[in-house]
């Protein structure tokens, strides 16, 4: 005969889904992060021209890197804005 062993279930502790506030890391300046968020912390901002221009990114990839890392998980306030010729300016709120 062949013994039969109860299983016994745990219920796993649930961890909490909440995310730790971002933390603001310090960019080195001459880093194409650092030279973007200087662009963006300039008074009227910078176009999306501007930022592909000083990257070298297409520009899918600078509007990931805005709302990946400069708002996730830097935590910036970043505003955007339309002007009269329809170029939208992109500037760190603050």
């Amino acid at each position: 005969m062949s013994k039969t062993t109860k299983k016994t279930t745990t219920k796993k502790q649930s961890k909490s889904k909440t995310k730790p506030a971002p933390v603001a890391r310090a960019c080195k300046a001459d880093s194409k992060h650092g030279q973007i968020l200087d662009l963006l912390r300039r008074g009227q901002g910078a176009s999306l021209s501007e930022l592909t221009k000083a990257s070298g990114w297409q520009p899918h990839s600078v509007r990931g890197f805005l709302s990946g890392t400069v708002r996730k998980r830097l935590g910036l306030k970043l505003q955007s804005s339309k002007s009269d010729d329809g170029e939208r300016r992109y500037t760190i709120a603050g």
